[in-house]
Protein backbone atom coordinates (compact mmCIF):
# COMPACT_ATOMS: atom_id res chain seq x y z
CA UNK A 1 0.00 0.00 0.00
CA UNK A 2 1.28 3.70 -0.54
CA UNK A 3 1.13 6.18 1.99
CA UNK A 4 -1.21 7.76 0.22
CA UNK A 5 -3.36 4.92 0.53
CA UNK A 6 -5.16 4.02 4.17
CA UNK A 7 -7.57 1.73 5.04
CA UNK A 8 -9.47 3.08 7.89
CA UNK A 9 -11.83 -0.17 9.64
CA UNK A 10 -15.06 1.28 11.52
CA UNK A 11 -16.35 -1.48 13.89
CA UNK A 12 -18.34 -1.66 16.69
CA UNK A 13 -21.19 -3.93 18.56
CA UNK A 14 -24.17 -3.76 16.44
CA UNK A 15 -26.67 -0.85 17.32
CA UNK A 16 -23.53 1.64 17.63
CA UNK A 17 -24.33 3.75 15.06
CA UNK A 18 -21.56 2.58 12.21
CA UNK A 19 -24.15 2.37 9.34
CA UNK A 20 -25.62 5.72 10.12
CA UNK A 21 -22.41 7.68 10.83
CA UNK A 22 -20.45 6.03 7.97
CA UNK A 23 -22.99 7.14 5.50
CA UNK A 24 -22.46 10.88 6.37
CA UNK A 25 -18.88 10.85 5.81
CA UNK A 26 -17.51 12.93 2.85
CA UNK A 27 -14.67 12.20 -0.01
CA UNK A 28 -14.05 9.05 1.27
CA UNK A 29 -14.64 5.47 -0.17
CA UNK A 30 -16.78 3.21 1.56
CA UNK A 31 -17.32 -0.08 2.11
CA UNK A 32 -20.39 -1.74 3.72
CA UNK A 33 -19.09 -4.80 4.82
CA UNK A 34 -22.66 -6.41 5.57
CA UNK A 35 -23.45 -5.78 1.73
CA UNK A 36 -20.30 -7.01 0.64
CA UNK A 37 -21.61 -10.23 2.60
CA UNK A 38 -24.77 -10.59 1.28
CA UNK A 39 -23.75 -9.88 -1.92
CA UNK A 40 -22.13 -13.42 -1.50
CA UNK A 41 -24.36 -15.10 0.86
CA UNK A 42 -23.69 -18.26 -1.09
CA UNK A 43 -19.83 -18.89 -0.04
CA UNK A 44 -21.14 -18.63 3.84
CA UNK A 45 -23.66 -20.72 6.19
CA UNK A 46 -26.42 -19.02 8.27
CA UNK A 47 -26.77 -19.53 11.83
CA UNK A 48 -30.63 -20.06 11.90
CA UNK A 49 -31.24 -19.26 15.91
CA UNK A 50 -29.40 -16.01 15.25
CA UNK A 51 -31.29 -15.13 12.09
CA UNK A 52 -27.03 -14.08 10.54
CA UNK A 53 -24.89 -15.09 8.12
CA UNK A 54 -21.31 -17.00 9.66
CA UNK A 55 -18.45 -15.19 7.76
CA UNK A 56 -15.80 -16.07 7.84
CA UNK A 57 -12.90 -13.42 8.28
CA UNK A 58 -10.55 -14.16 6.11
CA UNK A 59 -12.95 -15.19 3.16
CA UNK A 60 -14.69 -11.96 3.78
CA UNK A 61 -11.20 -10.02 3.54
CA UNK A 62 -11.19 -11.58 0.17
CA UNK A 63 -13.63 -10.35 -1.30
CA UNK A 64 -12.99 -6.56 -1.05
CA UNK A 65 -13.00 -4.63 -3.88
CA UNK A 66 -9.24 -2.25 -4.68
CA UNK A 67 -9.53 0.35 -3.44
CA UNK A 68 -6.56 3.76 -3.58
CA UNK A 69 -6.69 6.98 -1.44
CA UNK A 70 -8.64 7.09 2.09
CA UNK A 71 -11.22 3.87 2.26
CA UNK A 72 -13.57 2.96 4.88
CA UNK A 73 -14.60 -0.62 5.75
CA UNK A 74 -17.57 -0.31 7.91
CA UNK A 75 -18.77 -3.24 9.81
CA UNK A 76 -18.82 -5.14 12.98
CA UNK A 77 -15.84 -7.24 11.63
CA UNK A 78 -14.17 -4.33 9.91
CA UNK A 79 -11.44 -4.66 12.62
CA UNK A 80 -10.57 -8.00 11.22
CA UNK A 81 -9.84 -6.88 7.54
CA UNK A 82 -6.60 -5.85 8.24
CA UNK A 83 -6.60 -1.79 8.13
CA UNK A 84 -4.08 0.51 8.85
CA UNK A 85 -6.18 2.25 11.77
CA UNK A 86 -9.10 0.57 13.47
CA UNK A 87 -11.70 3.15 15.37
CA UNK A 88 -14.22 1.08 17.37
CA UNK A 89 -17.43 3.22 18.05
CA UNK A 90 -18.62 2.24 21.32
CA UNK A 91 -22.40 2.68 23.25
CA UNK A 92 -23.64 1.96 26.82
CA UNK A 93 -25.12 -1.06 27.39
CA UNK A 94 -28.72 0.64 28.53
CA UNK A 95 -28.90 2.43 25.31
CA UNK A 96 -27.68 -0.33 23.04
CA UNK A 97 -30.20 -2.47 24.66
CA UNK A 98 -33.75 -0.35 23.63
CA UNK A 99 -31.43 0.61 19.92
CA UNK A 100 -31.38 -3.60 19.63
CA UNK A 101 -34.89 -3.73 20.85
CA UNK A 102 -36.41 -0.83 18.66
CA UNK A 103 -34.96 -3.12 15.65
CA UNK A 104 -37.26 -6.14 16.93
CA UNK A 105 -34.50 -8.09 17.92
CA UNK A 106 -35.15 -11.07 19.54
CA UNK A 107 -34.11 -11.13 23.27
CA UNK A 108 -31.19 -13.52 23.32
CA UNK A 109 -29.75 -11.82 20.41
CA UNK A 110 -30.41 -8.49 21.99
CA UNK A 111 -28.33 -10.06 25.42
CA UNK A 112 -25.63 -11.27 23.46
CA UNK A 113 -24.78 -8.33 22.31
CA UNK A 114 -25.35 -6.25 25.34
CA UNK A 115 -22.63 -8.74 26.98
CA UNK A 116 -20.83 -7.78 24.24
CA UNK A 117 -20.44 -4.15 24.33
CA UNK A 118 -20.31 -4.43 28.06
CA UNK A 119 -17.15 -6.75 28.26
CA UNK A 120 -15.44 -5.00 25.16
CA UNK A 121 -14.95 -7.67 23.05
CA UNK A 122 -14.64 -5.86 19.98
CA UNK A 123 -12.31 -3.58 21.08
CA UNK A 124 -10.14 -6.29 22.69
CA UNK A 125 -10.42 -8.35 19.33
CA UNK A 126 -9.08 -4.97 17.46
CA UNK A 127 -6.65 -4.31 20.14
CA UNK A 128 -5.46 -7.89 19.23
CA UNK A 129 -5.12 -6.97 15.27
CA UNK A 130 -3.69 -3.31 15.24
CA UNK A 131 -1.62 -1.18 16.59
CA UNK A 132 -3.48 1.71 15.54
CA UNK A 133 -6.97 1.69 17.45
CA UNK A 134 -9.08 4.27 18.65
CA UNK A 135 -12.57 4.27 20.22
CA UNK A 136 -15.34 6.96 20.49
CA UNK A 137 -18.35 6.95 23.09
CA UNK A 138 -21.73 7.36 20.64
CA UNK A 139 -23.92 6.95 23.63
CA UNK A 140 -25.50 10.39 23.52
CA UNK A 141 -23.98 11.58 19.84
CA UNK A 142 -25.92 11.87 16.89
CA UNK A 143 -24.54 10.26 13.65
CA UNK A 144 -23.02 13.65 12.16
CA UNK A 145 -21.37 14.36 15.40
CA UNK A 146 -19.59 10.85 15.21
CA UNK A 147 -19.06 11.13 11.25
CA UNK A 148 -16.77 14.86 12.45
CA UNK A 149 -15.68 12.24 15.16
CA UNK A 150 -14.61 9.59 12.33
CA UNK A 151 -13.35 12.37 10.03
CA UNK A 152 -10.86 13.82 13.14
CA UNK A 153 -9.16 10.87 13.33
CA UNK A 154 -8.60 10.31 9.74
CA UNK A 155 -7.44 13.58 10.08
CA UNK A 156 -4.63 13.09 12.52
CA UNK A 157 -6.58 14.22 15.41
CA UNK A 158 -6.19 11.01 18.04
CA UNK A 159 -4.75 11.76 21.59
CA UNK A 160 -8.82 11.77 22.60
CA UNK A 161 -10.11 9.14 21.13
CA UNK A 162 -7.51 6.52 22.81
CA UNK A 163 -8.43 3.04 23.91
CA UNK A 164 -9.54 2.80 27.43
CA UNK A 165 -11.47 6.09 28.30
CA UNK A 166 -14.75 3.95 27.84
CA UNK A 167 -15.89 1.80 31.24
CA UNK A 168 -19.10 0.19 31.30
CA UNK A 169 -18.37 -1.46 34.49
CA UNK A 170 -20.95 0.41 36.89
CA UNK A 171 -23.67 -0.40 34.31
CA UNK A 172 -22.81 -4.29 34.31
CA UNK A 173 -22.54 -3.89 38.36
CA UNK A 174 -26.43 -3.18 38.09
CA UNK A 175 -27.02 -6.25 36.64
CA UNK A 176 -26.60 -7.78 39.60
Amino acid sequence: MTPQNKVVAVTGTPGTGKTAACALLKGIMLIDLRKVAEEHSDLFTTDEERGSLEIDPLDLRGLLPAAKGVVVIEGHLAHLMDPDMVIVLRCSPKVLRKRLKARGWPEKKVQENVEAEAVDVILLEALGASKNVFEIDTTEMRPKEVADAIASIIAGEKAKYRPGNIDWSGEVLDWY
